[in-house]
């Protein structure tokens, strides 16, 4: 059987890392590492920070016998920030610094956070052009849900107070130039606040430029993974760049769109399960011990 190369463009949170326990299992690792070492161009594609990936990703994957010679690409903070590592460590870290959120709202809301919320949720300082509060690892997740709602009101509300345009789902509140310039993005376990430039389609976008950068063949075929509607941005860029994409939803629960290109689910399967159950079917692809990743449960 002729092995497969595929390009895999990932969200971390839900497809790699649990969302409950924020960490990657040993298996996942794995399965990163063989196929990176195969020769299938592994790009993350994530609104996580670069302490993150490096923690809970680089090192892992290096542990587990990453080589020198292979590289791998972090698209961070949803395309704000990107960095590269192989085996033997990190790259520099770039920051798109016209993405970045001015630093008065962001301390305001660190004070916000710290004044009212911290009993269910925590300000990010690892991130370097968002803004994120995260749900607390010991908090009932209904229950964050709940508080995240009026978080989000509060960090409308300061948004007006410093005349920045921002919107939040179907809300939309312009600034005084009757201008929308910044989103707030409520997931399942956190609330990013970042620039309408941001989105998993600059990821995509920033991936290629940085596989074409490093002499990688980028491949025809990609598979994109994500755990909410917002990812499916990432396999609208590549269709739409002429690229043959199936999408990997782990979390279809929320309602698969109609797409002109395939969306892959895991049967009953779902977030880092699911996830791992299609890098499990590549691995066996890249190894020629399977022919397609179609029926993976």
């Amino acid at each position: 059987m002729t092995s497969a190369r595929f390009g895999l463009l990932l969200d971390v949170d839900g497809p790699v890392a649990s969302p409950v326990t924020r960490s990657v299992s040993p298996a996942v690792i794995s399965h990163l590492v063989s196929l990176a070492s195969a020769g299938w161009p592994v790009v993350f594609n994530t609104g996580r920070s670069d302490d993150f990936i490096r923690k809970q990703v680089m090192e892992p994957m290096i542990a587990a016998g990453l080589p020198s010679g292979v590289q791998v690409h972090a698209i961070c903070e949803k395309g704000g920030v990107w960095f590269s590592f192989n085996g033997t460590g990190q790259g520099e870290v770039s920051v798109d610094e016209e993405l970045a959120l001015p630093e008065p709202y962001a301390a305001a809301i660190r004070e916000l956070v710290a004044r009212k919320y911290t009993g269910h949720m925590f300000f990010d300082e690892t991130k370097r052009s968002m803004v994120s509060v995260e749900q607390n690892v010991d908090v009932a997740n209904a229950d964050y849900l709940a508080e995240q709602k009026e978080f989000d009101a509060d960090a409308l509300a300061l948004m007006s107070e410093f005349d920045m345009g921002v919107c939040r789902l179907d809300h939309h509140a312009p600034n005084s130039d009757d201008s929308v310039d910044y989103r707030i993005d409520p997931t399942i376990i956190s609330t990013d606040i970042e620039a309408l430039g941001v989105g998993k389609d600059l990821g995509a976008r920033r991936a290629l430029a940085l596989l074409e950068a490093d002499g990688t063949a980028v491949p025809r075929t990609w598979r994109t993974v994500g755990d909410s509607r917002t990812d499916y941005a990432m396999a609208d860029e590549l269709h739409a760049l002429g690229y043959d994409v199936a999408h990997v939803d782990v979390r279809p629960a929320d309602g698969v769109p109609a797409k002109p290109y395939p969306v892959l689910t895991a049967g009953e399967r779902i977030h880092d399960d699911a996830g791992e159950a299609f890098l499990r079917r590549w691995t066996q692809m890249a190894a020629g011990e399977a022919s397609d990743d179609s029926a993976v449960v």
